[in-house]
């Protein structure tokens, strides 16, 4: 066949057979559908249908109208393009006019679309096709000029021209959808089985099979109806118009998508608005892009011509402009550069106030944040002592809650309803003092239980076993009697079986006697070891020869088990020195785990100590300040008696007494003794030393400032010894 359609010069190759080619245009029906290229399928089912109406005689009208409605629904399966249905609309010359711009695009290809239709008229003359420019208006065109049309049913004619002639997109869906169901239902076999062979799988046959690119290519005719009298069309009423047809948005839109593929027509889905836009694909051509500029350009040139301008003017004007040019060029130089020296100071002092600013800025920032710091460091430090004492103090409540407790539970009661309040009124001294009580005494009171428990079962035991002795022996006297008994008869029973045998072995060996039995015994026994013997010879062999093989299976199975075992302990070895490495990092691991934990310990035992020993120096303090503020200051009838000069009672300054007030010692000097002086002295400028009723003439008011321990300075110059 293929020789034949290539008419290869210098070959006389004779044309085939119809039968032959009826079945290669059949192949090729499949072949197309499966590929998915409808156009050659409609091509292969027109060249298969004419052969079988011009050579297959016999074929039925029933097999012809399937074969003519399969050329017809094959040929309606090719896409369709926006100039196919303007040639094939009847909508009016006006109509025809404005859709002139678009065709003219439709039609303009490109080298890759010229390539294009080379390959397909090739691929054309090489299968046959009576065209070289195959397409979907040239099969309708063949379908009806050769009256195909007569042999196909009534409701397939009405869709051809739903999807032909048809124009209003509000109703073609509903339309289209019955005939389409009675499509879907039809089940009759395309293929003749008196001219062809069929297929395997006789569904494939079937007119059924076109509903579904049916149903994309009226969909694409309604988007290209839709395109020519809506500008924008909302996706609810395109949903309910296609309601009908049984498919999903999302098949839908990948059918609106394939249809813009050919630039004949544009179509934007808007989901968030919820819409599909058309639009005019000439306007939005890259032809159409810069018209503008083009028209601008062409009047320029076109004025120009009209109305040419005057040269010598012009070249006075430049001659004038350039003049002006050369005499303000060195001002305006100068100018230029005296400008930019002021810009440029101007620029400095800007960056420097700029960076004194940030230096201030940076300043004042790094004070307030040290200040911050100072205050927050401050804030933290009171902060963690005041924790550390409500965390000891807290761990010292929980200790002598849990002691409480566990004297409570000890001793019997129950602490779940008890509250913290009633707990920390509960002494613990009065607690442990009455459970040591108790658990004395209920010590005493199992030790005395033992002991009467013990003596219970010492006087049940001797009880027992002095009423169970007779009973023993009783029983111990009547089951040597029924032993006798039962021995004493077995004796009697075994002699008369041993009789009864004998006398039954004599009798036989009479009988054997009798017939010389024992003559033949011998002769039969040395038979009888002699095929034993042969036999323990094999078994023997046998035996030999499946314990060599034993032993040299035990070899290998020793070898393979020693090998094994070398291989295991290996394994085990290298197992147990990577565990005991594993084993010595998780120590080292824990054991540092350990140091950081005990050295922490040691640091909060450390801080608990320190903290403890400042509140116990603080406490100290506290107390010792007490008792000084506690202490009452001497009378004033006792410094007046101390005065020996002076026995008015009035005070007299230290600063204003002489020599002769005071004690006989000298005026003045430290309350230790340590200085002199004949005059009186401030709070530094004392008196020297003396008893208690000699008082100095200077000196402090009390005599006891130097310090405030009950001690007090030495007796010498203690002013109150």
């Amino acid at each position: 066949i293929s020789r034949a359609r290539r008419k290869l010069p210098g070959v006389n190759a004779p044309p085939p057979k119809a039968k032959i080619m009826a079945a290669y245009y059949e192949k090729l029906t499949n072949l197309f559908w499966v590929s998915e290229n409808y156009l050659f399928h409609a091509f292969a089912w027109y060249k298969y249908y004419s052969l079988c109406k011009e050579y297959n005689r016999s074929m039925s009208a029933e097999t012809r109208s399937m074969q003519a409605s399969a050329v017809l629904l094959a040929a309606l399966c090719i896409p369709t393009t926006h100039a196919d249905i303007v040639k094939n609309s009847k909508t009016g010359s006006k109509r025809a006019v404005n859709m002139s711009g678009s065709d003219r695009l439709a039609i303009q290809s490109t080298a890759e679309d010229d390539i294009a239709k080379e390959k397909m008229a090739r691929m054309a003359t090489l299968l046959g096709f009576h065209t070289r420019e195959p397409s979907r208006e040239a099969i309708l065109s063949e379908i009806w000029a050769r009256n195909i049309m007569d042999d196909v049913p009534q409701y397939l004619r009405e869709l051809y021209i739903i999807l032909e002639e048809t124009t209003d997109p509000l109703d073609m869906v509903e339309k289209a959808n019955p005939l389409l169901e009675k499509l879907r239902a039809e089940t009759g076999v395309t293929v003749d089985s008196s001219s062809s062979t069929t297929t395997d799988d006789e569904d494939d046959n079937t007119l059924a099979r076109y509903v579904e690119p049916l149903t994309n290519v009226l969909i694409l005719k309604l988007i290209f109806n839709l395109s020519a009298a809506y500008h924008t069309i909302s996706l609810d009423h395109v949903k309910k118009l296609t309601s009908g047809l049984g498919i999903t948005f999302e098949q839908m839109e990948k059918s609106i998508v394939l249809s813009t593929q050919s630039k004949a027509l544009s179509v934007r889905i808007d989901h968030r608005a919820g819409c599909i836009r058309f639009g005019n694909p000439a306007l939005e051509s890259d032809e159409m892009r810069g018209q503008l500029s083009t028209l601008a350009k062409r009047l320029t040139a076109a004025c120009a011509v009209l109305s040419p301008p005057d040269v010598g003017s012009i070249l006075t004007e430049r001659v004038a402009l350039y003049q002006d040019v050369r005499s303000t060029l060195e001002s305006e130089h100068i100018a230029t550069l005296e400008r930019k020296v002021i810009i440029e100071k101007r620029k400095e002092e800007a960056e420097r106030q700029v960076q004194e600013r940030l230096r201030e800025e940076e300043r004042q920032r790094k004070a307030e944040e040290l200040a911050r710091k100072a205050e927050e460091g401050r804030r933290l430090a009171r902060e963690q002592k005041l924790r550390e004492r409500e965390k000891l103090q807290k761990i010292q409540e929980e200790m002598d809650a849990m002691e409480k407790k566990r004297y409570l539970t000890a001793m019997g009661r129950s602490v779940e309803n008890m509250t913290a309040e009633e707990l920390r009124e509960v002494d613990t001294a009065a607690l442990a003092k009455e459970h040591a009580e108790k658990a004395s005494k209920k010590k005493e009171e199992a030790e005395r239980k033992v002991k009467e428990a013990a003596k219970q079962l010492d006087y049940l035991v001797r009880a027992v076993r002095i009423e169970e002795l007779p009973r023993i022996k009783e029983a111990y006297e009547a089951k040597v009697k029924e032993d006798r008994e039962r021995y004493e008869q077995e004796v009697v029973e075994k002699a008369k079986k041993a009789k009864e045998q004998w006398e039954t072995d004599v009798k036989e060996k009479k009988i054997l006697n009798e017939c010389s039995v024992f003559n033949y015994t011998n002769q039969f026994e040395s038979k009888l070891m002699a095929a034993r013997k042969i036999v323990h010879e094999k078994l023997c062999k046998v035996e030999d020869e499946r314990a060599e093989l034993e032993a040299e299976k035990g070899k290998l199975v020793r070898a393979r088990k020693r090998k094994q075992d070398e291989e295991r302990r290996k394994k085990e070895e290298e197992e147990r020195e990577t565990r005991e490495a594993e084993e010595e990092a998780e120590r080292q691991r824990q054991a540092e785990i350990a140091e950081q934990r005990r050295l922490r310990e040691e640091e909060a035992e450390r801080k608990r100590q320190a903290e403890v020993a400042r509140m116990n120096e603080q406490r100290e303090r506290e107390e010792r300040e007490r008792q000084e503020r506690a202490q009452p200051p001497p009378s004033s009838s006792d410094l007046d008696s101390s005065k020996g000069g002076s026995s008015s009672g009035k005070y007299i300054p230290p600063s204003r007494r002489g020599p002769g007030t005071g004690s006989s010692g000298p005026s003045g000097g430290s309350r230790w003794g340590d200085r002199a002086g004949g005059f009186g002295g401030g709070r530094y400028e004392g008196r020297s030393g003396g008893d208690r009723n000699d008082r100095g003439t200077g000196g402090p008011r009390y005599s006891d400032r130097g310090g405030r321990d009950d001690s007090g300075p030495p007796p010498t110059n203690s002013r109150w010894n």
